[in-house]
């Protein structure tokens, strides 16, 4: 189990937002967590990653380590195993896609200058960005953007890649692209766990699906492909 919660309960700014939460991942799953703004999905996310700390829990576990009892020294290891994306791709502007690349890895204790580079170019081929390894970021779409993200997240081969919003700047199509290259890491053995607003991209790929709502988190993967998305989708934007 990659991750595995029990009756966990997450605060932010001092307010519980989500109450007695028990949330499960295990390796090569796909896992969206839907819900409305303010409902609790990023901060859900950012407790996996020790942003956000949880002091009340039967179970906190994310890699084998239990987070309730975690150093902070230790928080760096832990994010090394993880591939983390943002809605805003957060690349450093002042320098160049490989370079953006080659600071994470020398951050994260690459030393040789080989290895680092055939590295950056097996992530960046995988992504279909290798041509765009010598631009800048403002030189690059919202989607080739968002790719470099997904590459940048890869370097480190992660057991999981957390994903807050990672379609919510891009349109339909450039979005749907986004989500096929983080299935189809999934099907490597990489979980993914993405919070999302886009509800067709449920039905157009399929997984597991948890809701967060009135401060409790629900698996609804049964269901979710049941729901009339349109008026769904209305919902998750109020």
């Amino acid at each position: 189990m990659l991750i595995d919660y029990k009756k966990a309960n997450i605060y932010q700014n001092d307010l519980c937002v989500l109450h007695d939460v028990d949330f499960h991942v295990d390796e090569g799953e796909f896992i969206y967590i839907i819900g409305k703004v303010g409902s609790g999905k990023s901060s859900l996310l950012a407790t996996t990653y020790c942003e956000i700390f949880i002091d009340e829990a039967e179970k906190v576990e994310v890699l084998g380590r239990d987070l309730m009892n975690l150093r902070r020294k230790e928080i760096p290891a832990l994010r090394r195993e993880m591939g983390i994306i943002f809605q805003s791709f957060q690349l450093l502007h002042d320098r160049s896609v490989k370079k953006n690349m080659e600071f994470v890895l020398r951050a994260t204790g690459w030393k040789k200058k080989k290895e680092i580079d055939e590295r950056i170019d097996d992530v960046l081929d995988s992504v279909g960005m290798i041509e765009k390894k010598d631009k800048m970021p403002h030189e690059l779409s919202g989607g080739e953007q968002q790719r470099v993200a997904i590459a940048r997240s890869l370097l480190n081969k992660p057991k999981i890649i957390i994903a807050d919003e990672p379609t919510g700047n891009l349109d339909p199509e450039t979005a749907s692209n986004i989500v096929t290259l983080l299935k189809n890491i999934s099907q490597t053995g990489t979980a993914i766990v993405m919070t999302t607003h886009n509800m067709p991209m449920l039905d157009k790929f399929p997984g597991i699906v948890y809701r967060c709502k009135d401060g409790h988190l629900y698996d609804v993967t049964k269901d979710y492909n049941k729901l009339d998305l349109t008026e769904d989708a209305e919902e998750e934007n109020i």
